[in-house]
């Protein structure tokens, strides 16, 4: 008997060996300890119930022996979220409470059913473990039912309806920074741009965080006298960590015309050597935004030419002692605070734009402006929760009493933390993931939201795409001013954006404090406890190791001699494209990564066809697309950098996932069958191989809106889907007599013909066709001559006019267009340039000051053009010398 004990307590221990070695328990879980931020255990809760879905309608296969436990699960889960729906659970004890044992729960269910998938853990025992979470699960849900009961559904704090916020917010006009309190300053600092001494002079702006350096600096980059009286501007941030390489490159880039990837290929020393060249003759504005130390300047200065033409440097600085030291002769502009007035003023232009303030609210909005202590940071943060906050009284004297002794302890935190605190409970992951990104860096809209759809952070709703919704996000974000805009698409949509240093402090701070986000900058062995990591190291210590339980995504900018994923076998999110240093054969088991979602890596993995969840797909390089990529159940987005070719083998195949597809190079005649294969394509980035010798066409893409076509072939023909609402072509050479091909699509928006894409010296426009169309762009086209009239752009709100250099004029009829915002002319003939100022001026005449006229280079190319007898193709080819060998004979003298 003793025997048969001692031997039944020898397989126990075994037992419990094998489960330690497989599986976890729940205080190996991630913890929160900030009771104040636990609200965005509520998103772990419906990550996990989206998992649930998919496993259950889209992979019963992977759970045919637990479906119907998994099912009763997703049940009871979705029955305990019904409790939280549209309450805020920051201002309940016991409902924190509930949510936090709620959202571990949600992660052991995860793990054990995840690892079950994957083969770690054995059926019976997740037959065990599942049957606990739902019996845990019914003491949680009947917890909140007697907190219901308790305090009554009517006297819990319910969220101002997050979703009917966003949808009012969304509406509302995007607008450009607001300066309030600075145009005494900004008229003073530009006349010392372009006015002053001939020889060159530093200029700086210094002031505390917040204070609105970056903003001033930026309007003066772009205000309409500086930008005419400059040749050449440049703009570099250096912030807290100084990287030569970086600045160099960043500005060199605006300045050249090397393209991207030359610049990128150079040392250090032809980058300098190419700075320098750039700038000799001049007159140039360099702005250094977020110096921290003069040794930048000392280690950069001796690029920037003294040509005494009135070239100027312009430093922003939280540092008065960098100004004084970089230079004795320079000027310094403090930046001061702004009056009480002022901060009333800007809060009520950020609150109710063009709009009054009640007067029921005139005294408490006051009193909230004083306690933001003249900093605009804080105005324009604390005007973002007002704006999205019912308008009464009560609810403003609450802000004013919380922002009060927020602003006395920590004016740059907690007032941040104010505005985090105030976001709906979907928008709080959306916002804490802008710490993945590096310091001072645009972020790409297109990545941002790929990344969001891809970490399970959008909810689906009917009728609207995943992209269209995570677009809302944004602009909800935006609208709080939590979120600046950097750049802008051509459609005046954001294109990039970014976030103050002191935001993304915050971002990081929270989501560290909520396990949600740890940057990395050291080495690293084991981080169980962070759902997302982010590496920012530039080391390659062997000792350096990833490996944690709970990691659903890493995006790595680090040199590492060996990464192993299978430890990371739950990872939704991998970021390898910008990792320095990485190579295919140093990077072993991404095939484990079966809940791979977004994958952006240098080089296609041989084992892809494996990651059956994959949605996003970035590639550095590929040298053909393989057939079983086209394939993959739920790829949404593929996109190769570098221009890639369809197998020979790829086969037609019905693929309704994907959405996006570039760079893809068309060879075969069977090239635009395979294309068939995508009846859902939205974006679409190609080039047809100059063999091409048939009519492009793409009419059969009737879901296609945005199309970037260049032609390489021969054909004065082109078929294309009529719901196209943005189109690029390039050297498909159609004579301009074709132009209805593209002028009766119904739905063009944005149209940008480039290099050579209609040819002929004269463009009739007709009635009846871009009657949709908001931009044109028109570059490197020999066309001479264009009549047009108002009506045949009614719409028309940006021109654009690059290097077609014989055209004489634009037709004087588009000053009548309502529309109409801008136009800008770049290195086209000077009679373009005249035309232009002389449409302007009848706006001007006409009480229109609207429309907004930027113009560049015009001047240069007259001289040259004039100067030498050139063909045009040797014009083109040597302009770039030929301004750097005539620049003696510049006429703007200051």
């Amino acid at each position: 008997m003793d025997l048969v004990l001692s031997d039944l307590l020898q397989r126990i221990d075994m037992v419990k060996t094998d489960i330690k070695e497989h599986c976890i328990t729940v205080s190996n879980l991630p913890c929160f300890t900030n009771l104040n931020t636990a609200v965005i255990s509520v998103f772990i809760v419906d990550s996990l119930l989206d998992d649930l879905n998919d496993l259950i309608n889209h992979k019963p296969v992977l759970i045919l022996e637990v479906k119907d436990q998994i099912t009763a699960l997703y049940e009871e889960l979705n029955y305990s979220r019904f409790f939280l729906k549209d309450i805020d659970v920051q201002h309940n004890k016991e409902l924190i409470e509930c949510v936090m044992r709620l959202r571990d729960l949600a992660y052991e269910a995860e793990y054990i059913i995840n690892s079950f998938v994957v083969g770690e853990v054995p059926v019976w025992y997740l037959t065990m473990r599942l049957s606990s979470v739902i019996l845990t699960n019914r003491v949680i849900r009947t917890k909140l039912s007697e907190i219901k009961m308790n305090l009554g559904i009517g006297r819990l704090e319910v969220v101002e309806s997050p979703r009917e916020v966003s949808s009012q917010r969304k509406n509302i006009p995007m607008v450009d920074e607001i300066i309030v309190g600075f145009e005494d300053e900004r008229i003073q600092i530009a006349s010392q741009l372009v006015g002053g001494p001939h020889y060159l002079q530093i200029i700086s702006i210094i002031g505390m965080p917040g204070l609105g350096k970056t903003t001033l600096a930026k309007k003066l980059y772009n205000d309409s006298s500086v930008v005419y009286h400059f040749d050449k501007r440049s703009w570099t941030v250096v912030s807290q960590t100084y990287q030569k390489r970086k600045q160099l490159i960043d500005i060199l880039s605006p300045i050249t015309d090397l393209s991207r990837d030359t610049i990128l290929n150079m040392d250090n020393e032809s980058l300098a050597e190419n700075l320098y060249k750039n700038l000799k003759g001049r007159r140039y504005l360099i702005i250094m935004d977020d110096m921290w130390s003069k040794e930048a300047w000392d280690d950069l200065k001796r690029y920037f030419p003294n040509d005494r033409n009135g070239s100027r440097i312009l430093f922003t600085s939280r540092l008065k002692d960098v100004a004084l030291q970089t230079s004795s002769h320079g000027i310094i502009n403090e930046l001061r605070f702004l009056s009480v007035d002022e901060c009333w003023d800007l809060l009520q232009k950020k609150v109710f734009q063009k709009e009054g303030c009640p007067p029921k609210l005139i005294d408490i909005g006051k009193q909230i402006a004083t306690n933001c202590q003249g900093l605009p940071l804080a105005v324009v943060v604390i005007s973002a929760v007002l704006a999205n906050m019912e308008k009464k009284e009560s609810l403003w004297q609450e802000v004013a009493s919380n922002l009060s002794s927020y602003i006395f302890e920590n004016p740059n935190k907690n007032i941040l933390d104010l505005s985090y605190m105030h976001l709906p409970i979907h928008l709080k992951p959306c916002f804490l993931y802008f710490g993945a990104f590096e310091e001072d860096r645009d972020i790409p809209i297109r990545k941002l939201l790929s990344l969001w759809i891809a970490e399970g952070f959008v909810q689906k709703r009917e009728h609207k795409s995943l992209e269209d919704v995570a677009e809302e996000y944004l602009m909800d974000l935006i609208n709080r001013s939590l979120v600046q805009v950097s750049k802008r698409r051509s459609d005046s949509g954001v294109k990039a954006c970014s976030i103050h240093d002191l935001i993304r402090d915050m971002c990081l701070r929270i989501a560290k404090e909520e396990n949600f986000l740890n940057v990395i900058k050291n080495q690293f062995s084991i981080y169980e406890q962070h759902q997302h990591l982010c590496i920012h190291s530039n080391f390659g210590n062997s000792k350096s190791r990833l490996f944690g339980l709970h990691i659903r995504s890493l995006l790595g900018y680090f040199v590492s001699p060996l990464f192993i994923v299978p430890s990371l076998k739950l990872l939704r999110v991998l970021e390898l494209l910008t990792a320095n240093g990485i190579k295919s054969h140093l990077v072993m088991g991404i095939e484990f990564l079966v809940y791979l979602r977004y994958l952006a890596i240098p080089w296609l993995p041989s084992s892809i066809s494996r990651l059956d969840s994959l949605e996003f797909l970035v590639l550095g390089r590929a040298d053909v697309i393989p057939p079983l990529l086209l394939n993959m159940p739920k790829l949404r987005c593929l996109h190769v950098v570098t221009l890639v070719s369809f197998s020979k083998n790829c086969q037609r195949s019905q693929m309704n996932s994907l959405q996006t597809l570039s760079c893809v190079h068309i060879i075969h005649l069977k090239d635009e069958d395979v294309l068939r294969c995508f009846p859902n394509l939205r974006r679409l980035k190609c080039t047809y191989n100059q063999s091409w010798n048939r009519c492009p066409d793409l009419s059969f893409l009737a879901q296609l809106e945005s199309l970037s076509l260049v032609f390489l072939g021969n054909s004065k023909e082109i078929k294309l889907p009529m719901n196209i609402k943005k189109l690029t072509l390039s050297n498909i050479r159609l004579p301009f007599e074709k132009m209805s091909l593209i002028g009766t699509l119904p739905n063009l928006e944005i149209l940008k013909l480039e290099c050579d894409a209609f040819e002929g010296r004269s463009w009739n426009t007709k009635d009846d066709e871009f009657q949709k169309l908001k931009f044109l762009k028109l570059e490197r086209l020999k066309l001479a001559q264009w009549n047009a009239s108002s009506s045949h752009f009614p719409m028309l709100e940006r021109l654009v006019l690059q290097n077609c250099y014989n055209l004489r004029k634009i037709p004087s009829e588009l000053s009548d267009i309502p529309t109409l915002q801008m136009i800008e002319v770049h290195c086209c003939d000077i009679y373009v340039r005249n035309s232009v100022m002389k449409i302007q001026q009848e706006q001007l005449d006409n009480g229109n000051q609207e429309l907004k006229v930027i113009i560049s280079g015009t001047v240069w190319n007259f001289i040259l053009k004039r100067t030498f007898s050139l063909s045009t193709r040797w014009w083109r080819r040597t302009a770039g010398t030929l301004v750097d060998a005539g620049s003696s004979i510049h006429s703007r003298d200051p």
